[in-house]
């Protein structure tokens, strides 16, 4: 048996790292994945201006140590990425004593599939394209 998901999609936000008390650095992102909305017939429908209505889904993702590194690093709001890992299930009780289920995907692989902002937030600079050292 596996537990294995891979989602395509937007970066609603930039992502957030933060370190736990054992020093792991933990890397999270939010990821909005479309799909065609439908009518109560199951058919796909357009909106107002003629093109088929989509429904967003938002998905936690988290990353840890050195992929969390990378993904912080290059990653921004409004990039495609495509992300392979695995669904966790969280159950905890807050505060006030109220139980709380949470899920996420627990990152192995994330892949950009666009190009974000260089770190001076302007266009990407060809420093870091791999393809460009290529003689062909």
């Amino acid at each position: 048996m596996t537990n294995t998901v891979l989602l395509v999609g937007n970066l609603g936000t930039d992502p957030e790292t933060r370190s736990t008390r054992g020093e792991t650095r933990v890397t999270t992102l939010s990821l909005g994945t479309s799909r065609p909305k439908r009518d109560h017939e199951g058919k796909t429908f357009k909106d107002a201006n003629g093109y088929t209505a989509k429904e967003t889904e938002w998905h936690r993702i988290t990353c840890f140590n050195g992929l969390g590194k990378t993904v912080a690093q290059y990653a921004t709001k409004g990039m495609l990425v495509s992300v392979r890992g695995r669904i966790h299930y969280s159950k905890w009780t807050d505060r006030e004593g109220v139980e709380r289920y949470g899920c996420e995907i627990i990152a192995e692989d994330v892949q950009f599939l666009s190009r974000g902002k260089s770190a001076s937030g302007g266009e990407p600079s060809g420093q870091n394209d791999i393809d460009d050292d290529l003689p062909f």
